[in-house]
């Protein structure tokens, strides 16, 4: 088997995927950085959003795990404490794979080609400027102006993270579904929104329409992007899965209770 290794760069991340290698190929394993078969990150669930970007182009063949060197992760779950065992997992192939959706983000330009990009977590939009002011369609169907700061798209996996931190809903990672959750919306008797979050499934589509002429700034995930001359985006449930290597059970509420509302 053929792995690789995303590391946070920190002292004790390093010194981790050191020892990762070392174990690692002590067992047989073959460590390749081009065309790997399993993806370890050490560090947090930021490394692993790195991780995951970098072998975006070949998701149907590589499966990722994490190992947090700071606070327990929802994709970062194992402890330093358990590389050995980690190790040990791997090399036995003791391992079952679980799927979870990507968001697929296709931004549409007036005057030049269009881009595609893949979101493990969301992809946002503000404006650095002015108000946004977004038309949202649904299905084909104009659903709403926008005015406010901005938006967030998230997958279900990613609604435990900037999704949460604006008022979503929290989404199992197995549903296939997205959500789009406002960002300081303008309501008042001249301007209106649903002012809720949309959760949306698979089949279902969602393309914002800039009113104005503006540049905005987009993110996915962690990489920031200026976009001008912008004629639409359209959200979808993307037909793309990422895969993580599941060692042992760790059921989702039970990462969101310790996350979130266990004080231990």
């Amino acid at each position: 088997m053929k792995f690789a290794i995303q590391s946070r760069r920190d002292v004790q991340s390093n010194e981790l995927m050191e020892l990762a290698k070392t174990y690692l190929q002590d067992f047989g394993l073959e460590i390749d950085e081009e065309e790997p078969e399993i993806v370890l990150s050490i560090g947090g669930d930021g490394t692993l959003l790195h991780a995951f970007h970098r072998y975006s182009h070949r998701l149907d063949k590589v499966a990722f795990v994490g190992i947090h060197t700071g606070h327990l992760g929802f994709y970062a779950d194992w402890k330093p404490s358990e590389l050995e065992k980690l190790v040990l997992s791997i090399a036995k192939k003791e391992f079952n794979s679980v799927e979870y959706p990507l968001l697929e983000v296709q931004v549409h330009r007036n005057s030049s080609d269009s881009s595609t990009y893949l979101a493990l977590n969301e992809a946002t939009i503000k404006s650095p400027d002015v108000t946004l002011v977004m038309d949202v369609e649904l299905n084909g169907k104009h659903f709403e102006r926008f005015r406010g700061d901005g938006l967030c798209v998230s997958t279900p996996s990613g609604s435990t993270a900037y999704n949460k931190a604006l008022g979503g809903a929290i989404i199992h990672p197995t549903l296939h579904a997205f959500q789009l959750t406002e960002m300081a919306s303008i309501n008042n008797r001249v301007f209106r929104t649903v002012g809720s979050s949309l959760v949306l499934p698979a089949h279902h589509n969602c393309v914002l329409k800039p009113v104005n002429d503006q540049k905005f700034n987009m993110t996915i995930d962690h990489i920031q992007i200026i976009q001008t001359d912008v004629k639409s985006i359209s959200f979808n449930v993307a037909n793309e899965r990422v895969r993580f290597a599941r060692f042992r059970p760790f059921p989702f509420w039970e990462r969101v209770h310790d996350s979130f509302v266990s004080n231990e």
